[in-house]
């Protein structure tokens, strides 16, 4: 199995695995400022709610390494504007978040000079990736308990990408159809193209191929033509921000698969470690919902598409309601959407 980490530190630098050059061209991006990181995860350089999180922390880092002050107050206050400038990149993904809070809480709660509360922010960093890894792995082992008991391999269609691109390693969505695979119960990954990005037909068809791992390409609109002929046994998608009811924003088109799901009586799954639940949000309606620039649809490559005149809406996710979801494959174990809040950690 090829191992693939979308972010790497190496000495006193973040590598970055260009995403925006898949598949044609496998690039690194070295990093080493934090301005550069919030520009590569607000140009979708690095992507996927967990791998936003584990460039959010390094960034974070970057920040505090280039601060050049032994005052605690005003390195505090310089991490802080810091910290701001890496929220304002996507505004969905919840890791950003919870992983820039952590960085903070870490700085704040560290006794000790400057350059000791520099070390220990790295080294949370270095543990952010690492239980990230190691969450995912978790998810994909408890993955295998959901499946039916009859022998037969799946075909499992997937949206987006949230695989090892996406996360420090290993994936949520792409981690379970990894273990699925390794258990020998996949037959097929239908993976959905994804517009406008193609993050489907791109990065998901992409990590299949460098596994070996049978995958066909479709278009977003015939995922219910699969469904309706019986090629499509399961659904598992992952997450960018999940309420605590068990609504769950991911990459637009999710919401339609999971509606078709439900018409097909096809189970529908999202796989997502615990950090991706905002407990602090009720409901799904609350989730704010990343718009991006038109060019993405108007655009592929250097070809416009559409003609001059027309108006565009390119919101980056949809909120896909608890009562299409059949279940929450997270760290821990499966739930159903409401039985989400019996794992608050707090």
């Amino acid at each position: 199995m090829n191992t693939i980490y979308p972010v790497v530190w190496s000495n006193n630098k973040v590598l970055l695995i260009d995403q925006t050059y898949l598949p044609s061209q496998y690039t690194l991006v070295e990093i080493s400022r934090y301005e550069d990181m919030a520009k590569a995860i607000k140009t979708m350089i690095v992507r996927g709610a967990p791998a936003i999180g584990v460039a959010a922390a390094y960034g974070m880092y970057l920040g505090a390494k280039e601060t050049n002050t032994k005052d605690r107050e005003i390195f505090l206050k310089k991490l802080e504007e810091v910290a701001e400038t890496l929220r304002q990149t996507r505004p969905t993904a919840v890791n950003l978040f919870w992983a820039i809070s952590r960085m903070l809480k870490t700085a704040y709660e560290t006794l000790g000079t400057v350059e000791e509360i520099k070390t220990i922010l790295l080294e949370t960093a270095q543990k952010i990736q690492a239980e990230d890894l190691q969450t995912c792995q978790d998810i994909g082992q408890n993955s295998l308990e959901i499946l039916p008991k009859n022998p037969d391999k799946l075909s499992i269609l997937t949206h987006c990408n949230a695989g090892a691109l996406a996360t420090a390693g290993y994936g949520t969505a792409l981690g379970v159809i990894r273990s699925v695979w390794t258990a020998g119960r996949l037959k097929r990954v239908y993976a959905d193209e994804t517009r406008p990005r193609l993050q489907g037909a791109k990065l998901t068809a992409w990590e299949c191929v460098q596994e070996q791992i049978p995958v066909t390409v479709i278009s977003d609109n015939m995922a219910a033509h699969c469904m309706q002929k019986g090629l499509i046994d399961m659904v598992v998608v992952g997450a960018d921000r999940i309420a605590e009811n068990g609504d769950t924003a991911n990459k637009i088109g999710t919401y339609g698969v999971a509606v078709i799901a439900k018409m097909h009586n096809i189970p529908f799954y999202v796989a997502a470690p615990l950090s991706t639940v905002d407990f602090s949000l009720e409901n799904g309606e609350l989730i704010p919902i990343e718009e991006r620039d038109p060019s993405e649809l108007s655009t592929i490559g250097n070809t416009i598409i559409y003609p001059d005149g027309v108006d565009y809406y390119n919101p980056a996710f949809d909120v896909t309601p608890a009562h299409l979801i059949t279940g929450i494959i997270t760290e821990q174990k499966t739930v159903k959407p409401e039985e989400l809040i019996h794992l608050n950690p707090s």
